[in-house]
């Protein structure tokens, strides 16, 4: 075949652009059970940040089999339902209209005490934020909390994910003394919140703070009935 006509300009770079496709698709699949097993981890870590263990990838699942004691799906009523816990998405369950919906659980053994660890889910100012909160076996006050997002500004906004941060909401509650869900509110920094425990937002974070007060609301929120149970 002639190299300088146009026939084998095509030939080649359809050989190539095959084989190219080829490669990847090869690498992607090969990869994908690593890549499940990346974020598999990195799902137990925040839990595990939750209820204030500190791991690795090395350790997480030890540590989560050792401290995690029972797992399993509740929905809006508080019953439990069929289902793993650990394998379900709150994106996905969110998707779904308000009754169909389910919540995972997750309870741990921590010196013998019980700890309950829900999961929140939100939108932040670039994208998703979400996370684990954990509560005491009064199902009310916060033990830990391990928060995430996808985007949010350095600096700002991404500062939900720090402990200077999250050590703030430890011992707050959702429920106020005549046991009814108030959440707990996230204000700016020297103001307060009326019959609600709060923490201080982040400091030129505003949105990103207004978005993790809303997902408590919204997300301990269906999980109420649960939680008086």
């Amino acid at each position: 075949m002639n190299k300088e006509s146009n026939l084998y300009t095509i030939v080649y770079s359809v050989i190539v652009v095959v084989v190219v496709a080829v490669m990847l698709a090869y690498t992607s699949e090969t990869l994908q059970p690593r890549q499940a097993e990346n974020i598999a981890i990195d799902k137990i870590r925040q839990i595990l940040i939750s209820i204030n263990i500190e791991s690795s990838h090395v350790d997480a699942e030890r540590l989560f089999g050792k401290y995690v004691v029972d797992s399993y799906l509740v929905d809006s009523r508080g019953e439990k339902v069929p289902g793993d816990a650990f394998k379900t998405e709150l994106a996905g369950e969110l998707s779904k209209p308000a009754p169909e919906r389910r919540y995972p659980v997750f309870e741990a053994d921590i010196d013998g005490n019980r700890k309950y660890v829900l999961s929140v889910r939100g939108t932040g100012l670039w994208g998703p934020i979400w996370g684990f909160i954990s509560l005491d076996d009064d199902k009310n006050t916060v033990y830990g909390v391990s928060f995430e997002h996808e985007g949010e500004t350095p600096g700002l906004g991404a500062e939900i994910n720090q402990h200077h941060f999250e050590n703030k909401f430890i011992g707050k509650k959702f429920f106020n003394t005549e046991n009814k869900f108030v959440s707990i509110a996230v204000v700016k920094p020297g103001k307060s919140a009326q019959g609600q425990d709060y923490v201080d937002g982040i400091s030129g974070g505003t949105i990103t703070s207004q978005a993790v007060d809303a997902m408590l609301k919204s997300s301990i929120g269906a999980y109420e009935m649960f939680l008086r149970k």
